[in-house]
């Protein structure tokens, strides 16, 4: 399924962003010939690596509902495989990773095709009663509870999660009795799920770099050190209320939302975030890792660059769905 027009709101986010990297290559550059003594290769590698997310985020979600959903869905079936590669499970449980990957697919089914009940339930419950069924089958039940239980919150994570990012592109205006939903445009009246994914993904990744900066530029009290030894509590608000004060701007312009609920919704999405950071942090100590993985040069893996968003995603989601639709 194509868009019948793009908003120009989005296509202007969309630049904004590739404009924004620029400055940030441009910048970088900058650095490393002024200072050759100290070491860019991370911060540009970093970067390197943006440049191949924005571009391939943009040409998803400019391909229209279909390659859009197939991108979120294939960023789930990698984040999903570093997860069962990190986690350790029993070498008999394949009936379980088996069940576990084919309900990926099923899940953005459900997604593209705007069928909100069995969305909703059929991995947090389905999928649940099932891995014991099929786990039958192995005949040991030595680590059943830790094998059951990893796989299925990796699916949560990977895959319940950041599937609510492409529901959001299958909903359609409604005549909410809460809010009277007010659109930017005409065109955007047509696909608004499209500026609320843009809208989400750019809050979330937004208040992962902004925590970073204020962090490292005033952050002196440390919020949970035993966790996340580098999360600050100026970096915390310094986020928040960058979150905040840009989805004030972005909200009305893409999305049905005025300012008092974008606002609104870009402190859940910055609070979210930053609990998402700290949940993968925790695993990543527990299971003794730095990264989950290493293909994402000056990122680690798909799952390290998703880990807020398996936080946003879902809150984001219902936040919109309950007002708008």
């Amino acid at each position: 399924m194509g868009w019948p027009a793009l908003p120009a709101e989005v296509l202007w986010a969309l630049a904004s962003f590739v404009a924004l990297l620029a400055a940030c290559t441009a910048v970088a550059q900058f650095f490393a010939r002024s200072n050759r003594a100290k070491d860019y290769s991370e911060l540009n590698a970093r970067i390197r690596t943006w440049w191949w997310i924005v571009a391939l985020l943009a040409l998803a979600l400019l391909s229209g509902q279909a390659g859009a959903v197939g991108f979120f869905a294939f960023v789930s079936l990698l984040a999903f495989r570093e997860f069962v590669t990190v986690v350790p499970t029993r070498d008999d449980d394949r009936t379980m990773r088996v069940l576990a990957y084919t309900a990926i697919p099923l899940q953005y089914y459900w997604a593209y095709t705007d069928w909100y009940g069995l969305f909703i339930i059929f991995i947090p419950v389905y999928a649940l009663l099932a891995m014991p069924a099929v786990a039958i089958l192995a005949g040991r039940t030595t680590g059943f509870i830790h094998a059951a239980s990893a796989l299925h919150w990796g699916l949560m994570i990977t895959t319940f999660s950041i599937s609510h990012a492409a529901y959001l592109l299958a909903l359609t205006p409604g005549q909410s009795p809460r809010v009277e939903p007010q659109w930017p445009s005409a065109a955007a009246e047509h696909v608004p799920g499209l500026g609320l994914v843009v809208l989400l993904i750019a809050l979330t990744e937004l208040n992962d770099v902004a925590q970073y900066v204020w962090g490292k530029t005033l952050g002196r009290r440390r919020i949970v050190p035993r966790i996340s030894p580098n999360k600050t509590v100026a970096g915390f608000l310094g986020g928040v209320a960058t979150t905040v004060a840009t989805a004030a701007v972005l909200g009305p312009l893409l999305t049905p939302m005025d300012w008092g609920h974008s606002l609104a919704a870009g402190a859940l999405v910055a609070i979210a975030g930053f609990a998402g950071d700290l949940t993968m942090s925790m695993l990543k100590r527990d299971l003794g890792v730095k990264d989950t993985g290493h293909s994402l040069p000056g990122h680690g893996g798909v799952l390290d660059r998703i880990d807020s968003l398996s936080f946003t995603a879902p809150l984001f989601f219902h936040y919109v769905y309950f007002y708008f639709f």
